[in-house]
């Protein structure tokens, strides 16, 4: 296996994030303590998992790890074309799954069957057994599979990047229905929408500036087309030159009603009546929107005196910063300006938002403000998206390194979770 990258602590605003101060190299039993803004962040363990002979020269590794708690194993693709399982607690491969493609996809473990569920870059749906690796089918299509499949019943969706909207039957792995849109003339972005499972049907985005709703069980369209485009023709004045709806749509229960959250690479954000497909609000200013998230806070108490909840939607975009808007009504909460090349997705753990910095390394944030409250360097940066449970952390970087990470202050007790230690809760 390759040597240890080197590592560097930094805090800084996200329009700042290149200015860090080097630690050297990092062990991997435990994190360089010194030059933590705010020791939010420990780096648990690192594992190298891309074989070099293997490569197949994707320059980033975009592949979210997929958590199983209860068995404490982490599921994680790589540009070596492969899926790993991994020990949670100690980082140990359990095994590997090689395909005839990189594997840049979030996986999606069922427990129901005790299987994973993912797709590769060679164009297929795999299913393989969660113990062993073994292989129970592969579906294959004719584009790359590189968003996270949805399980419902007795139906696997998953959409590919030739606007392919496929349900498969779970055990089998035979066609139960499928929905192509042809892409629309002119340039696209790389990316594509998946598949939301909301209240019964499916939600999709597609190429050409459209959003639809299907009926989960038959495939019926139970919406007319939207255009999200005529939308941002609207705004623009002008016909976009990219119509992509390129991220995963979020059903949420708000006080207006059922909704169905869309970005639009030029269009911005979107809210629609996850029923009718009427347009509730839409934030424009959100331009080139590459993913949005859900974050939710309960309310709690504090020092005796109540905090109140916070709902968010979290929008990453390759343009105009990382924003957190209002999901009532889309109006902007704060935004933070980007650093060079870009970030992830976000994700909640331990009351922070992880991001990963394609060109520099993971970061956490406050969903008060988006401000940077700490931060961990690495040479070749992170492309994917951190994936979190209880107080731990995981993420692959560019370098092909699979990382562990603890989230909270080292004097707090309780920052180790299962998946760290071994033991259980209820």
């Amino acid at each position: 296996m390759r040597r240890s990258r080197s590592l560097a602590i930094c805090f800084a605003g996200l329009g700042a994030l290149a200015a860090c101060q080097t630690t050297g190299r990092a062990r991997p039993e435990g994190p360089a303590w010194a030059h933590h803004p705010s020791f939010s962040l420990q780096l648990a363990y690192s594992r190298d998992l891309s074989a070099a002979s293997k490569a197949q020269g994707e320059p980033h590794e975009k592949g979210q790890p997929e958590i199983d708690a209860i068995g404490r194993r982490v599921f994680v693709g790589s540009s070596d074309g492969a899926l790993y399982a991994i020990d949670a607690p100690s980082g140990e491969v359990l095994w590997r799954f090689e395909t005839l493609g990189p594997v840049q996809s979030q996986p999606l473990y069922d427990p129901r069957d005790n299987a994973v569920y993912f797709g590769s870059h060679d164009g297929a749906l795999y299913k393989v057994n969660a113990d062993t690796g073994r292989l129970h089918y592969r579906v294959f299509t004719r584009a790359e599979v590189a968003r996270r499949p949805v399980v419902h019943g007795d139906l696997v969706y998953f959409t590919n990047a030739n606007d392919t909207l496929i349900a498969v039957h779970r055990r089998t792995g035979k066609m139960a229905w499928s929905h192509h849109r042809s892409p629309a003339m002119g340039m696209e972005v790389a990316g594509y929408s998946g598949p939301c499972l909301f209240r019964g049907l499916i939600y999709q985005g597609f190429s050409d500036g459209t959003a639809t709703a299907f009926d989960a069980k038959t495939g019926e369209e139970r919406w007319r087309r939207v255009d999200l485009s005529a939308d941002a023709e609207d705004v623009l004045g002008e016909v976009p030159q990219y119509l992509d709806v390129d991220t995963t749509p979020l059903g949420l229960e708000l006080g207006v009603g059922p909704t169905v959250i869309f970005g639009h690479y030029l269009g911005g954000v979107s809210a629609l009546d996850a029923e009718l497909g009427t347009l509730l609000w839409s934030n424009p200013d959100v331009v080139g929107v590459s993913d949005i998230v859900y974050f939710e806070e309960p309310m709690r108490y504090q020092d005796d005196v109540e905090v109140p909840g916070r709902r968010l939607i979290i929008a990453s975009t390759g343009t105009t910063g990382l924003w957190a808007l209002d999901p009532e009504t889309g109006a902007p909460v704060w935004r933070q300006n980007l650093p060079r090349g870009g970030v992830s997705a976000v994700t909640k753990v331990s009351g922070l938002l992880l991001v990963g910095a394609s060109q520099l390394g993971v970061y956490a944030l406050s969903p008060v403000d988006g401000s940077v409250v700490d931060g961990m360097h690495f040479d070749l940066g992170v492309s994917a998206t951190p994936v979190g449970f209880g107080r731990r952390a995981f993420v692959m970087t560019n370098g092909g390194n699979f990382l562990a990470f603890t989230v909270g202050a080292p004097s707090d007790p309780d920052r180790f979770s299962p998946l760290y230690n071994g033991s259980t809760t209820n």
